[in-house]
C-alpha cells in the first residue's frame, strides 16, 4: 500500500509543478525556473517518506507534514512568478485541487483493480487528460486575468480552491482514507465535477466581466472623443463665421485708415489695426498638438477646465504618428486631467492650479500632472497609486492608466510634497510599435 501511495503522490507532485509551470508568466529564465520546480518535487517527495513510510500511523505528523508541502507549493508558484500578488496564489490553490484529482481517482482505481500498475497508468491519465482540458480552455483566459493588475476582490477568490482542498482532504484522505471508506467514492466523483464546472464558470464570468469594464471604459472615451470633436466644429463654425463678418467689413476698415492717415490720426489707426488683430485672435481655433486624438482630447478637458475657473499650464509635444495605442493614451491623458480637475476645482481661485506635461515621440512617452490637494491620499499597498475613496465602482481611471503603463513596460510614480501632488508615466521605445 505504502508503495503504491508513493508512486502516486510522486506522479502528482511532478503534475502539479507542471501546473504551476504553465499557468504562471517566468520572473526566472526557463532553466532557473525549471530547477526551482525541480527541487520543490524533491521536498515534496522527500516529505512524502516522512508522513508515509517513518511515521504511517502517526496522525499528527501528518497533519504538520501536509501543512508543511502546502507551503512549499504555494511558496513555488509565488517564487517563480513575474507578478506575485493574490491571483498567483489562486492558481497555486487551484492547481493543488487539480492534482488532488489524480491521486483520488489513482487511489479508487487501485481499491477496485488491486493492481498498482493499472491505477498509476489510470492516475497518469487522469491527470493528462485534466492538464489539457484545463490547457486548452482557461489557460489563456487565466494569464489574461494574470496579466492585469486589477487584483480586487482575489484574495476572497482564494477562499474557493481552500475549502475544495479542505473538503477534499477531509473526504478522501484525513482521518480516514478511501480505502477504509470506499462508499465515499461516489460523492468524490461528484465533489470532482462539481469543483471542474465551477471553476471554468468562474473564471469565465471574471473574463466577461473584465470585458464589459473594457467595454465601458472605451465606451466613456468615445463619448469624450465625439464631443471634442463637436466642440472643435462648432468652433470652427462659429470661427469661420465671425471672419467672414471681418471680411466683409474690411474694406470699410481699409477705407477708415485711409481717412485716417489722410488726417495724421496715427493712434486712431493703432486702435483699429489692435481691434482687428483681437478679432482675429478671438476667432483662432487653439491647436495644441497635431496628434488629432489628443488635441481632441485636450480641448475637450480644457473647456471643462475653463468651466470650473481652474487655470491650466499646459506643455504638449505629441507627433502626430505615436508608437502606441492612440485611444488608450488619450484615455491616460483625460483620466489624469479629470482627476486633477476633481481635486482642485473647489479650493480658492488661486490654487485652482493644474500643470500638465504631454511629451511623446518614437523613442519615449513622458507625461507629468501638478497640482494641490488638501485632504489625506490613501495608496494602494500594491499599486503604489492613490486609491479611490468613492467605493467599488471608482478608481477604473487608476486601473486603465496601470493597464496602459503595464503594457508599454513603463514605470509610474506618484508622489505629495510640499501640499502639491504630482504624478509620473515615462516609458522608452525600443521600437516603432507596440
Amino acid at each position: 500500500m505504502d508503495y503504491f501511495q508513493n508512486l502516486s503522490y510522486t506522479v502528482s507532485h511532478v503534475f502539479l509543478m507542471l501546473f504551476l509551470y504553465l499557468f504562471i508568466t517566468h520572473r526566472y529564465s526557463k532553466h532557473i525556473t525549471k530547477a526551482i520546480c525541480i527541487a520543490s518535487c524533491v521536498i515534496l517527495n522527500v516529505t512524502d517518506l516522512i508522513k508515509l513510510n517513518l511515521y504511517p500511523t502517526n496522525d499528527l505528523i501528518y497533519l504538520f507534514v501536509t501543512i508543511f508541502q502546502i507551503i512549499v507549493t504555494q511558496y513555488t508558484g509565488i517564487l517563480i512568478a513575474k507578478k506575485r500578488n493574490a491571483k498567483v496564489l489562486f492558481m497555486g490553490l487551484s492547481a493543488s485541487n487539480y492534482v488532488i484529482i489524480g491521486s483520488v481517482f489513482a487511489s479508487i482505481l487501485y481499491i477496485y483493480t488491486g493492481y498498482v500498475l493499472p491505477a498509476l497508468a489510470g492516475s497518469i491519465a487522469i491527470h493528462t487528460l485534466l492538464l489539457y482540458i484545463l490547457y486548452v480552455n482557461i489557460r489563456n483566459i487565466w494569464l489574461r486575468q494574470y496579466e492585469k493588475e486589477y487584483t480586487r476582490g482575489w484574495w476572497k477568490l482564494c477562499l474557493i480552491p481552500v475549502f475544495f482542498y479542505c473538503s477534499f482532504s477531509f473526504v478522501a484522505f484525513f482521518p480516514r482514507t478511501l480505502y477504509e471508506d470506499p462508499q465515499n467514492i461516489p460523492g468524490i466523483i461528484f465533489f470532482t465535477i462539481t469543483m471542474l464546472v465551477s471553476y471554468v464558470v468562474v473564471l469565465q464570468y471574471i473574463e466577461t466581466e473584465a470585458e464589459q469594464k473594457n467595454t465601458y471604459l472605451k465606451n466613456v472615451l468615445f463619448e469624450s472623443y465625439i464631443k471634442g470633436l463637436e466642440n472643435q466644429f462648432y468652433l470652427v463654425e462659429q470661427s469661420e463665421q465671425n471672419l467672414k463678418i471681418l471680411r466683409h467689413d474690411m474694406r470699410h476698415f481699409s477705407s477708415m485708415i485711409s481717412h485716417l492717415l489722410d488726417q495724421k490720426e496715427y493712434d486712431e489707426i493703432r486702435n483699429t489695426l489692435s481691434y482687428i488683430n483681437d478679432v482675429t485672435d478671438e476667432n483662432k481655433v487653439v491647436k495644441y498638438t497635431n496628434n488629432l486624438m489628443v488635441n481632441t482630447i485636450i480641448s475637450k478637458m480644457m473647456a471643462r477646465a475653463a468651466s470650473f475657473a481652474v487655470t491650466v499650464h499646459l506643455d504638449i509635444d505629441v507627433e502626430k504618428e505615436i508608437p502606441v495605442n492612440n485611444y488608450e493614451f488619450s484615455a491616460v491623458i483625460a483620466n489624469l486631467f479629470e482627476n486633477a480637475l476633481i481635486c482642485v476645482k473647489d479650493f480658492e481661485p488661486e490654487k485652482r492650479t493644474i500643470e500638465l506635461k504631454v511629451h511623446c515621440s518614437q523613442k519615449q512617452l513622458f507625461i507629468q500632472t501638478k497640482n494641490a490637494f488638501r485632504e489625506k491620499i490613501t495608496f494602494d499597498t500594491q499599486t503604489g497609486l492613490p486609491k479611490s475613496k468613492k467605493g467599488e465602482d471608482h478608481g477604473l481611471g487608476m486601473q486603465s492608466m496601470l493597464a496602459f503603463s503595464d503594457k508599454i513596460d513603463g514605470t509610474i510614480d506618484c508622489f505629495c510634497e510640499n501640499g502639491v501632488f504630482q504624478m509620473i508615466l515615462f516609458a522608452r521605445f525600443d521600437s516603432a510599435a507596440i
